[in-house]
């Protein structure tokens, strides 16, 4: 039997903030363990792989993201067991800006380090736990930033080993979504519905790219319809489409889908529910993009009439709703001070 509403912990996801999709896409699907252990699999070198106990997978607690980065990351913490005994973290993050990060090594030392410090605080006399970091890459050029801590570095001080010995030295493990092929994705050992996230990291904000990838990834859709709480994860993927994808590509796209599931037997719930959440996504990311739209314009008529803004200023315009954008967008040309233009 379709299952037709989502739990608890699906709706806060759905509720999500929605200017900040990517990370919205990857927390639904990757803080399931069954979805993240998927991924972890295929990403880990065989020989690390095979000595995890996978059953033993646990989702940690806490955030080790700075302030700052918040609204451009999204980290995920997973603690598991080994063979051999003892215990290894697997420290899991999405890398989802435009370009490559040039510091993500650096960054990712800062993240152990909490990470370690975190540990020693909850176990004061065991050996520290060993970290891989992870980072799942969807930039369109594909991922060209370092990929360990030595490229980093000064390389006249690597050309010294008794030198080199003595700074630290790791790699990150790079899921570099740009550089793989439909093919490959439908390849890997992971559920269909996982596959469809990643093709819609790599594809979703890029029209041409979708339009002609999309015709490609109807049957894992259907595969993930019919899979045990599929109906339900498939609305958070309806909805990122509908948030980053250009409305033709994704009406042409929607359109095949119910051409799909026309010729299945489950034809009336089915298609009542798809074309429903369709239907309300798409009224969604239109509503909040319009609203994101003004909520930028807003931002550059104020700057250039009375200069930076002040962290507080830019917090009231991001929690504004779309009749009060509309209000501070009024008050811009007339109003003498921000105070005036921001007064409720």
């Amino acid at each position: 039997m379709i299952q037709t509403s989502c739990d608890g912990a699906q709706l806060a996801v759905l509720e999500y903030v929605t200017n900040k999709p990517h990370d919205a896409l990857f927390k639904a699907t990757f803080e399931d363990l069954e979805h993240a252990t998927g991924l972890l699999r295929d990403v880990l070198p065989a020989a690390v792989s095979s000595v995890i106990v996978w059953d033993s997978i646990t989702l940690k607690d806490g955030s080790f993201v700075d302030p700052e980065l918040a609204e451009r990351h999204t980290d995920l913490l997973f603690s598991v067991r080994l063979d051999t005994g003892g215990e290894a973290l697997l420290y899991l993050l999405l890398e989802h800006q435009s370009s490559s990060e040039p510091d993500m090594p650096l960054r990712m030392l800062v993240y152990e380090v909490r990470i370690w410090e975190r540990f020693r605080k909850e176990q004061p006399e065991a050996p520290l736990a060993a970290i891989i970091p992870v980072v799942l890459s969807h930039d369109r050029s594909g991922w060209s930033a370092p990929r360990s801590f030595d490229e980093m570095l000064d390389p006249r001080v690597l050309a010294i080993p008794e030198l080199a010995a003595l700074v630290p030295r790791f790699s990150l493990l790079v899921d570099d979504l740009a550089q793989q092929s439909n093919a490959h994705l439908k390849a890997r050992t992971m559920s269909a519905f996982v596959k469809l996230v990643l093709w819609a990291l790599r594809d979703g904000r890029h029209a041409d790219r979708f339009q002609d990838n999309n015709g490609e990834w109807i049957a894992p859709f259907d595969e993930a319809r019919r899979a045990p709480r599929g109906i339900d994860a498939l609305a958070q993927l309806i909805r990122y489409f509908a948030l980053v994808t250009e409305p033709i590509p994704f009406d042409a796209f929607c359109a095949k889908i119910v051409k799909q599931l026309s010729a299945t037997k489950e034809i009336d719930m089915t298609m009542t529910w798809f074309e429903h959440h369709t239907e309300k996504a798409r009224v969604e990311g239109r509503a909040e993009g319009r609203a994101e739209g003004r909520a930028e314009v807003l931002r550059k008529l104020l700057v250039l009439k009375f200069g930076a803004l002040a962290p507080d200023d830019e917090g009231r315009i991001a929690a504004a709703t779309p009749d009060l954008l509309d209000r501070y967008l009024e008050r811009v040309l007339t109003a003498p001070t921000l105070a005036a233009v921001l007064a409720e």
